[in-house]
């Protein structure tokens, strides 16, 4: 019966035309937190391979955490689909915006050393104006504005070089890369190191992150995955020895699991600095990552921004969660606080992060209002965007 009330209540919303909202609300596989890991590996190497071939991905690499501990990691498919080499353990791939976090983590550090002041304006640390001319504003932008995406920075400033504030630092969420350039700025400033020196003593080598750098490194010629686009088509590796601390990290599934497990378990932070990682500092709204033209018209209920990590909030508790994009490679990681219980994945395909919430649902299970939020959509629908 309840099921045909159902089938009843659905067709009523389609018909009336508010069938996507309800969408969301479809029951999902339960949270398989307590699942043995068996389990979990068994779906995962079920699931991706046809996954792989139905979304046009040439290869992925994925890593699983359960109980704080870096349980299982594997490559799949091929890192290159002219040679069809094989994606490896080690396999390096473009981690693109998963980089924030692990730059926010060695930032929190420098916080704990009583280096940096989350709430001091950067200008204390980077005297001048920056590159916003002669706007006062950038007085007012603060390390936790950055790490919860509030300087009000764009996300990626014009072509002439030119960088705006949108608006007052603070005052709402609008996801910037910008913020996150200006940061690492700061902090070569603090420290007196190169970025990816820093980043490499402050975090690689502790956490025994071998195969991670933010710049290019020539042993990555052989290790690296190619980028595919979204129809399978070879396009290279990105080579640039540019370091952004926003988005150019390259690393592997296994590294940033052990970099899963460091946050899972309180590892290199004080515990009240981790659990204001951690704490939600500004809700997101419900129309997306861009908010620089106006303040938003609706907030979502169950995401929001802690420093350096996105947040989800479901029946499940809470979940801090990443997605990365550079175009032609896709990533995202989630990991339920509570449980210690989560997944990594990286693929060299533009159409990744469109066989992500598949990969999710059937080796995690869980609700995932963020994979809703990016709107990417599925592998499965043809009238998606090309993201």
């Amino acid at each position: 019966m309840f099921a045909k009330k159902r089938f009843l209540l659905v067709a009523v919303c389609l018909f009336l035309g508010i069938g996507g909202s309800l969408a969301q609300e479809q029951p999902t596989a339960p949270l398989r937190a307590k699942a043995g890991k068996e389990t979990i590996i068994e779906r995962l190497n079920s699931c991706v391979p046809r996954l792989l071939k139905e979304g046009n991905v040439p290869g992925l690499s994925v890593a699983v955490i359960q109980k704080g501990k870096l349980v299982w990691h594997k490559g799949f498919g091929v890192k290159n689909a002219q040679t069809k080499e094989p994606v490896a353990d080690n396999t390096v791939f473009e981690a693109a915006s998963l980089s924030k976090p692990v730059f926010a983590y060695a930032v929190l550090k420098l916080v704990d050393e009583g280096k940096l002041d989350l709430d001091a304006p950067l200008i204390k640390y980077l005297p001048g104006n920056y590159d916003v001319g002669d706007d006062a504003r950038i007085n007012q932008i603060t390390a936790r504005h950055v790490l919860s995406h509030r300087p009000g920075f764009p996300n990626w400033r014009r072509q002439n070089n030119s960088l705006t504030i949108h608006f007052t630092p603070g005052e709402r969420f609008s996801y910037s890369g910008e913020g996150f350039v200006y940061l690492s700025k700061v902090v070569e400033k603090i420290t007196g190191e190169k970025f990816n020196d820093f980043m490499k003593r402050t975090v690689f080598v502790p956490l025994g992150m071998n195969d991670s750098s933010y710049v290019w490194q020539e042993s990555y010629v052989a290790q690296h995955a190619f980028s595919h686009s979204n129809a399978g088509q070879m396009t290279g590796q990105n080579k640039s020895m540019q370091h952004n601390a926003a988005a150019s990290l390259r690393t592997t599934a296994q590294d940033f699991g052990k970099f899963l497990v460091a946050i899972a378990n309180g590892n290199g932070l004080k515990p009240a600095t981790r659990r204001q990682m951690l704490t939600p500092q500004i809700q997101v709204s419900e129309s997306g990552t861009n908010n620089t033209a106006k303040p938003p018209e609706k907030l979502s209920a169950s995401i929001s921004w802690g420093l350096g990590w996105g947040l989800q909030k479901t029946d499940d508790g809470l979940a801090y969660w990443h997605w990365g994009d550079n175009g032609n490679m896709k990533a995202y990681v989630v990991m339920y606080d509570k449980q210690q219980f989560g997944l990594v994945v990286f693929t060299n395909g533009a159409n990744g992060l469109k066989i992500v919430p598949e990969i999710i649902d059937e080796s995690l299970g869980g609700q995932q209002p963020a994979l809703n939020w990016l709107k990417y959509g599925s592998y499965k629908n043809a009238n998606s965007v090309v993201r």
